[in-house]
């Protein structure tokens, strides 16, 4: 029984140089590359069970509600499997070496670099939001992106990557620099390329729609600050996802 206890303890201690509260903003997503990331490193052995949800959701700062949306997401996604009973919880599941579509996944993403690719693109994206408040909208412009923000809205799921980029492209050249939306289109491709070898998750495409819609009403308000904080808000929470999936 000590022995057991012990192993428990050196695992605790693994688990304490990744696991981190996360920041409000972002708590799925960032939720999410956590655990993944736990996985990943084996910091919790194939066939061996996550911490007990109370314990995993306080060490994340988040609630049990938030976490069991990340658990299902992960469930569904063959990472690890729920068991019932006096010696049930949350298990990792095992996989079969590199021909796992997980590994085949990032093994492609190896050949982009995804932190540039990531900062780059909150770099832009935060600029333009900022320059767009700042430099403030026609009426004209101010349709278009609420018809963009619109758009994205009333998409299909299977259709809503290609208007998320529509709305971020509409956002990026109403900043009113032709260099700055060859830069942005460049590095959205890329970041396109990486979405696309990832789960489309409602619980992240609701949240990303509130942002867009904070960030909207910030550009309209002519709130430049609150439009680069909120823009800077959302492309990290994109950027958690991706890190936790293919990094």
């Amino acid at each position: 029984m000590r022995e057991g206890r012990a192993g428990e303890a050196a695992g605790d201690d693994r688990l304490a140089t990744v696991l981190r509260t996360v920041r409000a903003g972002n708590g799925f997503e960032e939720a999410l590359e956590q655990i993944l990331q736990i996985v990943r490193l084996g910091l919790v052995a194939e066939g061996e069970r996550l911490p007990a949800e109370r314990d995993l959701a306080e060490r994340l700062g988040i609630s049990r509600v938030t976490l069991r949306e990340v658990l299902r997401v992960l469930a569904e996604q063959g990472i690890v499997e729920s068991r019932r009973g006096r010696y049930g919880g949350t298990f990792v599941r095992a996989h079969h070496g590199p021909t796992d579509d997980g590994e085949r996944l990032r093994v492609q993403a190896a050949s982009l670099d995804l932190d540039d690719t990531l900062r780059f693109r909150e770099v832009l994206e935060a600029g333009a939001a900022e320059l767009c408040a700042a430099r403030g909208l026609s009426d004209g412009e101010a349709g278009r992106l609420r018809a963009a923000l619109d758009a994205t809205h009333e998409a299909a799921l299977h259709g809503y990557r290609r208007h998320d980029t529509l709305f971020h492209l509409t956002l990026v050249e109403l900043a009113g620099s032709p260099s700055l939306t060859a830069q942005y289109a460049a590095v959205r491709a890329t970041l396109n390329e990486l979405l696309n070898r990832i789960p489309l998750l409602v619980r992240n495409l609701e949240h990303a729609q509130r942002q867009h819609g904070a960030m909207v009403v910030a550009v309209l308000d002519g709130d430049g600050e609150a439009a680069r904080a909120i823009a800077r808000e959302h492309c990290a929470g994109t950027a958690a996802l991706l890190r936790g999936f293919l990094a």
